[in-house]
């Protein structure tokens, strides 16, 4: 039988407390009179979920678009949750700790799959730098990169993270390939109600994965611009079509290769910032994007934003050219810098907005 929205598995627990779905109420209110700003946005969540709707509003972050508000079914999000723990092997009284923030769908989902599943959650300050306690064991992590890089050295005892919001850049991938824990790199949106897919990384226990892979009940398809379509009929009634082009290599594995609205259309070679930017992370420290500028001969040429550079523009423009690997299309024809890419609330860089800034 599956399960609903409106039951609390009876293995729940919250920072170390049983709580039935009336207590869960009670524990809301006590949020949202006395908790600290982050606690009072996770009592807001407990009592939308425990209300008697079928539904929520929930915030997008914005990064590729406006910030908006949708509806999402409780089912869905029910249904997601199982979907995780079925993937990831998860069962009632396993140990799970949430880091993320409750207004947006990552947080709020943490706190769905511990009440559907029955985990044991500890639910602690969603910080860029968590803390928790690091020696106690846990059996399932959501992250955000910025949040694993700055904990990394103390996830030895959590058993899988999952890692998602924005790019695992590869200074970080090389500090997990160290790490004794499991690490998955995840693929979703809000009106996916989070992740559909999830890739592995690699680290000390397994190899890396090249292929995202559906979660149970999920499978994908290609819109006439290689952009991914996903099916997913216990999350969402319609298909979604994405703006994200793959190389699908069947129904329920994909390789990522960028946005369709960041490539770059350089004299009828399609460039993917997304790719570049992954090959230029050796010679760059700072952040930086690839991005493309309007040109008379070549339509749009390729260029290259940092942020707050340490060294001169010249210096990294003799790495850049230095690089093995790069072809002679993706080299930027320009480079600019920035004391501060134009973000999203939750810290995401706005690609347009940035770009904008730096050429108007």
């Amino acid at each position: 039988m599956t399960p609903t929205y409106d039951k609390i598995h009876n293995r729940f627990k919250l920072n170390g407390l049983h709580y039935n779905f009336e207590d869960l109420k009670e524990v809301a209110y006590s949020l949202i009179k006395e908790g600290e700003a982050y606690e009072k946005n996770t009592g807001n969540f407990l009592i939308d979920w425990l209300n008697n709707e079928d539904h929520l509003y929930v915030n997008t972050s914005g990064s590729t678009g406006k910030p908006k508000s949708i509806k999402i079914q409780k089912q869905a999000m029910v249904n997601s949750a199982i979907a995780t723990g079925d993937f990831f092997g998860l069962i009632p009284g396993d140990r799970a700790l949430d880091c993320l923030p409750s207004h947006y769908i990552a947080g709020k989902m943490m706190l769905v799959r511990a009440m559907i599943l029955g985990l044991e959650l500890d639910f602690v300050e969603p910080t860029t730098h968590p803390l928790f306690n690091y020696d106690k064991k846990y059996d399932f992590c959501a992250m955000i990169p910025l949040q694993l890089k700055n904990i990394i050295n103390q996830t030895k005892n959590i058993e899988t993270i999952i890692v998602g919001g924005s790019k695992v850049t590869k200074p970080l991938l090389e500090r997990i390939r160290l790490s004794g824990s499991k690490f998955y790199e995840t693929y979703g949106m809000t009106e996916t109600v989070t992740h559909v897919a999830v890739r592995r990384l690699p680290s000390q226990i397994v190899e890396a994965e090249q292929y995202f892979y559906a979660l149970p009940n999920v499978e994908f398809s290609q819109d006439d611009r290689d952009c991914l379509v996903i099916h997913a009929d216990r999350l969402h009634d319609e298909p979604i079509v994405t703006n994200d082009i793959v190389e699908l290599n069947d129904a329920t594995s994909f390789q990522l290769l960028g946005r369709y609205d960041n490539v770059v259309n350089s004299g009828g070679v399609k460039l993917f910032p997304e790719q570049i930017e992954e090959k230029l992370q050796v010679v760059i420290d700072n952040r930086f994007i690839v991005a493309g500028e309007e040109d008379e001969a070549l339509g749009e040429k390729l260029i290259l934003i940092v942020e707050s550079p340490r060294d001169s523009i010249e210096s990294i423009e003799k790495r850049v050219k230095q690089l093995k690997g790069l072809t002679k299309f993706e080299l930027p024809k320009k480079i600019y810098t920035i004391d501060r890419f134009v973000e999203t609330v939750n810290g995401k860089i706005q690609r347009d907005k940035t770009v904008s800034a730096v050429i108007d």
